[in-house]
């Protein structure tokens, strides 16, 4: 059985954590001090590589595996495929045993309807703003109004194409974006 363990700040200590890990009979702790948005979880990366078919990974809470239940899930499944089993020594989960398995199976449905139900309402809002004449998403780097500005700047062969981005307030790419072809388009006066 491997333990992994996982506290947010520099403040906090593990110890309740690996106690806990310890005594349910952990040969090998990997502790990582991150806050649970944090990607970036090396210990768990290596506690990840150990584990071989017929291994445990032992948490002593879910929420220290897990960034979100669809990522406990994706995790558990991944874990599953290899052949190895979950434990949480707080929620009295462990998914070597039928129950265990069952209950996985049931939070994997939960968290794909979660998906569906937000995507779904993504989708009706998107619609319903654009029905209000809303125009959603990012907004465009330039203007009509600077694009062509941007137009009659390229056409002075005394600026360079960075100088009037930085005259606009955008990148290079953002403004070759808007005027495609850069100084050979500055020629074509519509926007």
């Amino acid at each position: 059985m491997i333990g992994y363990a996982r506290v947010s700040t520099a403040d906090q200590v593990a110890h309740l954590q690996t106690d806990a890990l310890e005594a349910a009979g952990c040969s090998r702790l990997y502790v990582d001090q991150a806050s649970g948005v944090d990607k970036a979880r090396p210990e768990l990366a290596r506690a990840l590589e150990q584990l071989r078919e017929g291994d445990t990974l032992v948490v002593w809470k879910l929420d220290r595996l897990a960034r979100s239940l669809a990522d406990l899930v994706r995790l558990a499944g991944e874990l599953q495929a290899r052949g190895v089993a979950f434990r949480s020594l707080t929620e009295s989960l462990d998914t070597s045993t039928p129950g265990g398995r069952f209950f996985f199976h049931v939070m994997a449905a939960l968290a794909e309807l979660e998906r569906d139900l937000t995507l779904e309402r993504t989708r009706a809002g998107l619609a319903a703003a654009r029905a209000r004449g809303a125009r959603p998403g990012r907004k465009p780097g330039l203007t009509a109004d600077q694009v062509i500005a941007a137009r009659a700047m390229l056409a002075d062969p005394a600026l360079t194409v960075a100088k009037v981005a930085e005259l606009l307030g955008v990148s290079e790419s953002t403004l070759y974006r808007h005027v495609p072809g850069g100084r050979s388009a500055s020629a074509d006066p519509a926007p």
